[in-house]
Protein backbone atom coordinates (compact mmCIF):
# COMPACT_ATOMS: atom_id res chain seq x y z
CA UNK A 1 0.00 0.00 0.00
CA UNK A 2 1.32 3.54 -0.67
CA UNK A 3 1.62 5.92 2.58
CA UNK A 4 0.34 8.65 3.11
CA UNK A 5 3.58 10.59 2.09
CA UNK A 6 3.76 8.63 -1.46
CA UNK A 7 0.38 9.51 -1.93
CA UNK A 8 1.39 13.23 -1.57
CA UNK A 9 4.35 13.08 -3.73
CA UNK A 10 2.26 11.61 -6.90
CA UNK A 11 -0.40 14.48 -5.99
CA UNK A 12 2.18 17.16 -6.05
CA UNK A 13 3.17 15.33 -9.42
CA UNK A 14 0.21 14.98 -11.20
CA UNK A 15 -2.47 18.03 -10.48
CA UNK A 16 -5.71 15.85 -11.85
CA UNK A 17 -4.88 13.04 -9.16
CA UNK A 18 -4.21 15.72 -6.61
CA UNK A 19 -7.46 17.10 -7.16
CA UNK A 20 -9.22 13.58 -7.02
CA UNK A 21 -8.42 13.73 -3.52
CA UNK A 22 -10.66 16.73 -1.59
CA UNK A 23 -10.48 14.66 1.67
CA UNK A 24 -6.50 14.00 2.12
CA UNK A 25 -5.65 15.36 5.39
CA UNK A 26 -1.93 17.14 6.10
CA UNK A 27 0.17 16.15 8.63
CA UNK A 28 0.45 20.11 9.75
CA UNK A 29 -2.06 22.95 9.26
CA UNK A 30 -0.76 26.04 10.06
CA UNK A 31 -3.29 29.10 11.32
CA UNK A 32 -2.26 31.84 9.64
CA UNK A 33 -3.66 35.34 10.49
CA UNK A 34 -3.41 39.11 9.90
CA UNK A 35 -5.12 42.38 10.88
CA UNK A 36 -5.50 44.42 7.88
CA UNK A 37 -7.56 43.37 4.34
CA UNK A 38 -6.98 41.50 0.95
CA UNK A 39 -5.30 44.53 -0.57
CA UNK A 40 -2.49 45.08 1.89
CA UNK A 41 1.57 43.77 1.24
CA UNK A 42 0.59 41.27 4.16
CA UNK A 43 -2.01 39.61 2.24
CA UNK A 44 0.68 39.25 -0.67
CA UNK A 45 3.23 37.75 1.33
CA UNK A 46 1.04 35.14 2.93
CA UNK A 47 -0.49 34.05 -0.42
CA UNK A 48 3.26 33.79 -1.60
CA UNK A 49 3.78 31.82 1.57
CA UNK A 50 0.64 29.21 1.56
CA UNK A 51 1.40 28.58 -1.87
CA UNK A 52 5.25 27.86 -1.78
CA UNK A 53 4.56 26.21 1.52
CA UNK A 54 1.78 24.23 0.40
CA UNK A 55 3.65 22.83 -3.14
CA UNK A 56 7.10 22.19 -1.61
CA UNK A 57 5.58 19.94 1.60
CA UNK A 58 4.25 17.50 -1.13
CA UNK A 59 0.82 18.80 0.62
CA UNK A 60 2.10 17.32 4.18
CA UNK A 61 1.87 21.41 5.66
CA UNK A 62 -1.43 23.32 4.40
CA UNK A 63 -1.90 26.60 5.12
CA UNK A 64 -5.26 28.48 6.55
CA UNK A 65 -5.56 32.37 6.03
CA UNK A 66 -7.39 34.36 8.27
CA UNK A 67 -7.53 38.45 7.09
CA UNK A 68 -8.87 40.93 9.16
CA UNK A 69 -9.62 40.37 13.17
CA UNK A 70 -11.40 36.88 13.34
CA UNK A 71 -9.06 35.22 15.37
CA UNK A 72 -7.86 38.40 17.58
CA UNK A 73 -7.82 41.76 17.10
CA UNK A 74 -5.01 43.53 18.59
CA UNK A 75 -1.14 42.64 19.06
CA UNK A 76 -1.17 41.46 22.24
CA UNK A 77 -3.90 39.65 21.90
CA UNK A 78 -3.04 37.85 18.75
CA UNK A 79 0.75 37.65 20.17
CA UNK A 80 -1.12 35.71 23.30
CA UNK A 81 -2.31 33.47 20.94
CA UNK A 82 0.69 32.94 18.54
CA UNK A 83 2.36 32.02 22.49
CA UNK A 84 -0.51 29.51 23.54
CA UNK A 85 -0.69 28.30 20.49
CA UNK A 86 -4.49 28.62 18.92
CA UNK A 87 -2.69 31.12 16.53
CA UNK A 88 0.33 29.70 14.50
CA UNK A 89 1.51 32.52 12.51
CA UNK A 90 0.75 36.55 13.03
CA UNK A 91 2.41 39.60 11.49
CA UNK A 92 2.42 42.98 13.44
CA UNK A 93 4.05 46.14 13.16
CA UNK A 94 6.52 47.16 15.54
CA UNK A 95 4.21 49.38 17.04
CA UNK A 96 1.61 45.94 17.39
CA UNK A 97 4.27 44.25 18.97
CA UNK A 98 5.93 46.94 21.23
CA UNK A 99 3.75 46.28 24.34
CA UNK A 100 5.26 42.62 24.49
CA UNK A 101 8.35 42.98 22.98
CA UNK A 102 9.64 46.63 22.84
CA UNK A 103 13.02 46.44 21.90
CA UNK A 104 11.67 45.70 18.47
CA UNK A 105 10.84 49.77 18.19
CA UNK A 106 14.26 49.80 17.18
CA UNK A 107 12.91 49.60 13.42
CA UNK A 108 10.92 52.84 14.36
CA UNK A 109 14.17 55.27 14.77
CA UNK A 110 14.82 57.70 12.68
CA UNK A 111 16.86 57.92 9.98
CA UNK A 112 18.98 54.93 10.17
CA UNK A 113 18.78 53.12 7.19
CA UNK A 114 19.08 54.88 3.98
CA UNK A 115 17.23 52.90 1.44
CA UNK A 116 15.67 49.84 0.32
CA UNK A 117 18.92 48.22 -0.80
CA UNK A 118 20.31 48.65 2.78
CA UNK A 119 17.25 48.05 4.76
CA UNK A 120 16.58 44.76 2.81
CA UNK A 121 20.06 43.63 3.74
CA UNK A 122 19.86 43.99 6.93
CA UNK A 123 15.99 42.36 7.33
CA UNK A 124 18.09 39.15 6.10
CA UNK A 125 21.10 39.77 8.65
CA UNK A 126 22.12 38.69 11.71
CA UNK A 127 20.07 41.56 13.17
CA UNK A 128 16.71 39.47 12.66
CA UNK A 129 18.14 36.94 14.70
CA UNK A 130 19.25 38.65 17.74
CA UNK A 131 15.64 39.79 17.84
CA UNK A 132 14.05 36.10 17.35
CA UNK A 133 16.79 35.43 20.50
CA UNK A 134 15.38 37.46 22.67
CA UNK A 135 11.60 37.05 21.80
CA UNK A 136 12.00 33.38 22.52
CA UNK A 137 13.92 34.08 25.85
CA UNK A 138 11.12 36.82 26.45
CA UNK A 139 7.80 34.50 25.79
CA UNK A 140 9.75 31.84 27.56
CA UNK A 141 10.48 30.02 24.37
CA UNK A 142 7.09 30.09 22.97
CA UNK A 143 7.16 32.81 20.43
CA UNK A 144 9.69 32.79 17.27
CA UNK A 145 10.38 35.76 14.56
CA UNK A 146 10.66 33.95 11.52
CA UNK A 147 11.33 36.71 9.27
CA UNK A 148 11.20 40.76 9.13
CA UNK A 149 9.09 42.11 5.31
CA UNK A 150 7.86 45.10 4.81
CA UNK A 151 4.30 46.71 5.29
CA UNK A 152 3.52 49.92 3.32
CA UNK A 153 7.29 50.83 2.29
CA UNK A 154 8.52 54.29 4.20
CA UNK A 155 6.96 56.65 6.98
CA UNK A 156 7.51 60.22 5.74
CA UNK A 157 5.80 63.34 7.25
CA UNK A 158 2.73 63.91 5.39
CA UNK A 159 0.40 67.50 7.20
CA UNK A 160 -2.35 69.52 5.78
CA UNK A 161 -0.75 73.35 6.48
CA UNK A 162 2.78 73.60 4.75
CA UNK A 163 5.45 71.81 2.80
CA UNK A 164 8.31 70.72 5.19
CA UNK A 165 11.83 70.84 3.88
CA UNK A 166 13.71 70.62 7.29
CA UNK A 167 12.91 70.52 10.74
CA UNK A 168 12.02 74.05 11.25
CA UNK A 169 8.98 73.38 9.16
CA UNK A 170 7.89 71.09 11.34
CA UNK A 171 8.26 73.68 14.72
CA UNK A 172 4.30 73.62 16.44
CA UNK A 173 2.61 70.95 13.71
CA UNK A 174 0.07 68.95 16.03
CA UNK A 175 1.23 65.04 14.26
CA UNK A 176 -0.63 62.21 14.65
CA UNK A 177 1.08 59.33 16.53
CA UNK A 178 0.39 55.81 18.56
CA UNK A 179 0.54 55.82 22.15
CA UNK A 180 3.92 54.56 22.56
CA UNK A 181 6.27 56.62 23.73
CA UNK A 182 9.00 56.31 21.18
CA UNK A 183 7.26 58.37 18.44
CA UNK A 184 6.37 60.64 20.44
CA UNK A 185 9.82 61.47 21.37
CA UNK A 186 10.57 61.74 17.91
CA UNK A 187 8.29 63.85 17.16
CA UNK A 188 9.11 66.16 19.89
CA UNK A 189 12.83 66.39 19.01
CA UNK A 190 11.84 67.63 15.63
CA UNK A 191 9.75 70.89 17.26
CA UNK A 192 6.15 69.91 16.91
CA UNK A 193 3.76 68.84 18.47
CA UNK A 194 2.88 64.76 19.52
CA UNK A 195 -0.99 63.95 19.29
CA UNK A 196 -1.76 60.22 20.02
CA UNK A 197 -4.79 59.53 17.63
CA UNK A 198 -6.57 56.29 17.18
CA UNK A 199 -6.45 54.93 13.86
CA UNK A 200 -9.86 55.21 12.50
CA UNK A 201 -10.60 58.62 13.84
CA UNK A 202 -7.59 60.18 11.56
CA UNK A 203 -9.47 61.05 8.60
CA UNK A 204 -11.54 63.02 11.19
CA UNK A 205 -9.00 64.31 12.50
CA UNK A 206 -7.60 66.02 9.83
CA UNK A 207 -11.10 67.69 9.01
CA UNK A 208 -11.61 69.09 12.31
CA UNK A 209 -7.83 70.06 12.74
CA UNK A 210 -7.19 67.92 15.71
CA UNK A 211 -4.34 66.69 14.22
CA UNK A 212 -2.35 68.16 11.20
CA UNK A 213 -0.10 65.93 10.51
CA UNK A 214 0.90 62.23 10.66
CA UNK A 215 4.34 59.92 9.67
CA UNK A 216 2.83 57.38 7.26
CA UNK A 217 3.50 55.65 3.62
CA UNK A 218 1.99 57.17 0.91
CA UNK A 219 -0.13 53.77 0.26
CA UNK A 220 -2.06 54.38 3.31
CA UNK A 221 -2.33 57.55 2.87
CA UNK A 222 -4.01 57.27 -0.65
CA UNK A 223 -5.73 54.05 0.80
CA UNK A 224 -7.17 55.71 3.33
CA UNK A 225 -8.03 59.19 1.35
CA UNK A 226 -6.69 60.79 3.53
CA UNK A 227 -6.25 64.16 0.73
CA UNK A 228 -9.77 64.03 0.94
CA UNK A 229 -9.65 65.48 4.53
CA UNK A 230 -7.14 68.08 3.74
CA UNK A 231 -3.91 66.39 3.49
CA UNK A 232 -1.64 67.70 0.78
CA UNK A 233 1.97 67.99 2.03
CA UNK A 234 4.13 64.56 1.85
CA UNK A 235 7.88 65.23 2.97
CA UNK A 236 9.98 62.44 1.13
CA UNK A 237 12.20 62.15 4.05
CA UNK A 238 12.37 58.39 4.64
CA UNK A 239 12.64 58.71 8.51
CA UNK A 240 11.48 54.87 9.00
CA UNK A 241 11.48 51.82 7.66
CA UNK A 242 7.58 50.33 7.42
CA UNK A 243 8.98 46.84 9.32
CA UNK A 244 7.14 43.10 9.06
CA UNK A 245 7.54 41.00 11.75
CA UNK A 246 6.07 37.75 11.53
CA UNK A 247 5.91 35.72 14.48
CA UNK A 248 5.60 31.70 14.44
CA UNK A 249 4.16 29.40 17.50
CA UNK A 250 7.92 28.31 18.56
CA UNK A 251 6.58 24.57 19.15
CA UNK A 252 4.66 23.94 16.12
CA UNK A 253 7.68 25.08 14.14
CA UNK A 254 10.06 22.24 16.44
CA UNK A 255 7.60 19.70 16.64
CA UNK A 256 8.10 19.48 12.73
CA UNK A 257 11.07 17.62 11.02
CA UNK A 258 13.89 19.28 9.86
CA UNK A 259 13.25 19.16 6.11
CA UNK A 260 9.92 20.97 6.81
CA UNK A 261 11.04 23.28 9.03
CA UNK A 262 13.37 23.96 6.07
CA UNK A 263 10.63 24.74 3.63
CA UNK A 264 9.03 26.41 6.33
CA UNK A 265 11.87 28.61 6.29
CA UNK A 266 12.17 29.09 2.66
CA UNK A 267 8.84 29.96 2.61
CA UNK A 268 9.17 33.36 5.04
CA UNK A 269 11.71 33.69 2.74
CA UNK A 270 9.81 34.29 -0.42
CA UNK A 271 7.31 35.65 1.68
CA UNK A 272 9.38 38.53 2.82
CA UNK A 273 10.90 38.66 -0.95
CA UNK A 274 6.74 39.46 -1.99
CA UNK A 275 6.73 41.97 0.91
CA UNK A 276 9.44 44.04 -0.24
CA UNK A 277 8.39 44.10 -3.64
CA UNK A 278 4.87 44.69 -3.38
CA UNK A 279 4.98 48.60 -2.02
CA UNK A 280 7.44 49.62 -4.39
CA UNK A 281 4.62 48.52 -7.18
CA UNK A 282 1.41 50.16 -5.31
CA UNK A 283 3.19 53.06 -4.60
CA UNK A 284 3.68 53.91 -8.02
CA UNK A 285 -0.39 54.21 -8.24
CA UNK A 286 0.25 56.23 -5.05
CA UNK A 287 2.54 58.70 -5.66
CA UNK A 288 0.12 59.86 -8.89
CA UNK A 289 -3.09 59.69 -7.56
CA UNK A 290 -1.78 61.79 -5.01
CA UNK A 291 -0.09 64.19 -6.92
CA UNK A 292 -2.83 64.20 -9.88
CA UNK A 293 -5.20 65.64 -6.91
CA UNK A 294 -3.15 68.60 -6.01
CA UNK A 295 -0.75 66.96 -3.37
CA UNK A 296 2.85 68.59 -3.21
CA UNK A 297 5.79 65.84 -2.84
CA UNK A 298 8.79 67.33 -1.37
CA UNK A 299 12.53 65.19 -1.49
CA UNK A 300 14.35 66.57 1.22
CA UNK A 301 18.03 67.72 -0.13
CA UNK A 302 21.20 65.52 1.20
CA UNK A 303 22.02 68.74 3.25
CA UNK A 304 18.45 68.66 4.58
CA UNK A 305 18.35 65.06 5.42
CA UNK A 306 21.32 65.63 7.87
CA UNK A 307 19.34 67.99 9.67
CA UNK A 308 16.72 65.87 10.24
CA UNK A 309 18.42 63.25 11.05
CA UNK A 310 20.87 65.55 13.34
CA UNK A 311 17.69 66.91 15.10
CA UNK A 312 16.65 63.30 16.01
CA UNK A 313 19.39 62.22 17.18
CA UNK A 314 18.22 62.85 21.28
CA UNK A 315 16.09 59.87 20.83
CA UNK A 316 18.89 57.17 20.03
CA UNK A 317 20.02 58.24 23.52
CA UNK A 318 16.30 57.91 25.07
CA UNK A 319 15.66 54.63 23.33
CA UNK A 320 19.25 52.80 24.53
CA UNK A 321 18.15 54.29 27.90
CA UNK A 322 14.58 53.60 28.81
CA UNK A 323 14.28 50.15 26.45
CA UNK A 324 14.59 47.42 27.89
CA UNK A 325 17.09 45.65 25.77
CA UNK A 326 17.42 49.10 23.98
CA UNK A 327 21.15 48.90 24.05
CA UNK A 328 21.66 45.36 22.56
CA UNK A 329 19.15 45.70 19.80
CA UNK A 330 19.81 49.13 18.93
CA UNK A 331 24.23 48.20 18.47
CA UNK A 332 22.44 44.87 16.61
CA UNK A 333 21.05 47.04 14.28
CA UNK A 334 23.38 49.55 12.99
CA UNK A 335 26.25 47.20 12.99
CA UNK A 336 23.93 45.08 10.65
CA UNK A 337 23.31 48.94 8.95
CA UNK A 338 27.28 49.38 9.06
CA UNK A 339 27.85 45.74 7.37
CA UNK A 340 25.24 46.22 4.82
CA UNK A 341 26.79 49.82 3.89
CA UNK A 342 30.29 48.76 3.18
CA UNK A 343 28.95 45.48 0.74
CA UNK A 344 26.87 48.29 -1.06
CA UNK A 345 30.15 50.62 -1.38
CA UNK A 346 31.33 47.37 -2.89
CA UNK A 347 29.17 46.10 -5.05
CA UNK A 348 28.96 50.12 -6.39
CA UNK A 349 32.78 50.06 -6.74
CA UNK A 350 32.52 47.29 -8.85
CA UNK A 351 29.03 47.53 -11.01
CA UNK A 352 29.88 51.34 -11.36
CA UNK A 353 33.01 50.89 -13.75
Amino acid sequence: MFTDRLIRYLCAGFLAFALCLPGFAADYNLRMTMNSNDQDEDYDGSIVFKNYVESASNGAISVELFVGTQLCSKGAECLQGVGDGSIDIYISTSGGAAGVFPYVQVLDLPYLMADDRIAENVMQSDFVRTVRKMALTDSGNTIRLMTIGNTGGWRNFANTKRKIAEPSDMKGLKIRTVVADLPQVLVKALGASPTPIPWPELFTSFQTGVVEGSKNGITDIMNMKFPDAGLQYVTLDGHAYMGALWWMNNAKYQSMPKDLRKVITDGFYALQQATFASPKRKSIKAYEDFVAGGGNLYVPTPDQKAMFKEAASPVYDWFKANVKGGSEVFNALTSAVADAEASMSDSYGKDLE
